[in-house]
């Protein structure tokens, strides 16, 4: 077995009367993305701090490329933390400086290098994280998710060897947090650093990492794939479920592809096999023409109006809702047969049909395409079927989609709007 890049042995630190870690073991290993999860609070973030040496344990060895820390001198200590980048929870962006200023200033602060060179490694970053339009612009100018990736060209300008991600997601919504954490997992691969992260948003970084840690009252109680997690018998696992199936949903009544998994299989696990459910899948046609014309902050907006429909109807009966493909939104109604479905199905399409023209143009400003290529046409598909527990979902889903039919389609076009 490969020697851990870093380990804990037996590390304990309390704040007060406050136990927060209580004999921690764990293992890193280089070249992996790993992500260390806890519900809210569980002391995720001090760990994390103790890794890049803004914490110190109060009993325990922390080990770093095989060498205890507390045994190595300053200039090793020096040289470790110089490898290492930190992305703040917050993002920790200094309202003061632009974009460009804030991803230059680990460059500017800790290194003799020349403006010109500092330069191209800044733009280097800046086009990789799609921020060229931006740099000139102060934080507060951004969105939620452009800061994100402003935190994230800064935390990776130094060309690191090991990025530790402090709750990368949080604040944003489902359809950010899959784009943010895809983001993290594409670099990682192209760079070839050490990812560690921590994290609530559980299940969302299961896709990305190689190993996960489950912290749970105090203690590492699990260190391994997504996939052996999923068959961990213990009580963190019973408050994951728990914490899933009571999740607010937020901005677009989504789940991530994981959390949908997780919570399919919860489910069938408590039907009886005689027992159906409904599939529901919504496609929205040419979607990728209309993310070329208008960009992806204002396709988020059109999914995520979708999507409320989508939940106020589905999701009051306890429909679970992913983002399957790009265009493609998929519904599980875990307590209804097709004809229940189906109906439910007709309440959405007379609900959805009967919003304002205007309204509906205006999820996805179409107009700004309608000047540039004449007319635009947006349409969308459902489809339903029905399965048993023992059927595999995914032939669900595709029987699903070849039952799609087209429930609602509008042209714009200069001269007006044509349904």
């Amino acid at each position: 077995m490969a020697t851990p890049l870093i380990e804990f042995r037996d590390v304990k630190k309390c704040f007060g009367e406050r136990n927060v870690l209580d004999g921690v073991n764990l293992k890193i290993y280089e070249g992996e993305v790993t992500t260390i999860i806890g519900l809210s609070g569980a002391g995720k973030s001090v760990l994390l701090k103790h890794i890049i040496g803004l914490l110190t344990p109060d009993d325990g060895t922390i080990i770093y490329r095989g060498k205890p820390v507390s045994e190595m001198t300053k200039q090793e200590m020096k040289d470790a933390l110089s490898q290492m980048s930190y992305m703040f929870q917050g993002n920790a962006l200094f309202d003061s400086l632009t974009v460009y200023e804030n991803i230059a200033l680990p460059l500017v602060e800790t290194s003799n290098l020349k403006k010109e060179e500092i330069h191209q490694r800044v733009m280097a970053r800046v086009e990789q994280t799609e921020l060229t339009e931006a740099i000139n612009k102060y934080p507060s100018q951004l969105s939620g998710g452009m800061q994100k990736r402003a935190a994230l060209a800064r935390a990776l300008v130094t060309d690191p060897q090991i990025v530790l991600f402090d709750e990368p997601t949080t604040g944003q919504d489902p359809v950010r947090k899959n784009a943010i954490l895809s983001l993290i997992a594409q670099y990682q691969r192209k760079f070839g650093f050490t990812a560690i992260l921590v994290s609530h948003e559980i299940p969302d970084v299961y896709f990305i990492s190689n190993r996960v840690l489950a912290l749970y009252e105090n203690k590492i109680v699990f260190q391994g794939t997504p996939e052996e997690l999923e068959e961990f018998d213990h009580p963190f696992n019973d408050e994951v479920i728990s914490s899933l199936e009571s999740l607010q949903k937020e901005l677009t009544g989504l789940y991530s592809k994981r959390q949908f998994k997780v919570l399919n299989s919860a489910q069938m696990k408590r039907k009886k096999s005689g027992e159906s459910y409904a599939i529901v899948v919504f496609t929205l046609a040419d979607f990728n023409y209309i993310i070329s014309g208008l960009g992806p902050d204002v396709v988020h907006e059109a999914i995520r109006r979708l999507c409320s429909y989508i939940d106020k109807h589905f999701g009051i009966i306890g429909g679970i809702s992913t983002r399957l493909n790009t265009g493609e939104i998929v519904t599980m109604l875990p307590h209804s047969d097709i004809e229940e479905a189906q109906s439910i199905l007709e309440s959405f399409i007379k609900d959805f049909h009967g919003q304002g023209i205007e309204d509906i143009w205006s999820w996805v400003g179409v107009r700004r395409m309608v000047e540039m290529s004449g007319s635009v046409t947006l349409t969308i598909a459902a489809g339903i079927a029905e399965g048993k527990p023992v059927t595999e979902i995914e032939t669900v889903i595709g029987t699903a989609r070849t039952n799609q039919k087209e429930i609602w389609s509008a042209t714009m076009c200069r001269g007006g709007v044509n349904i």
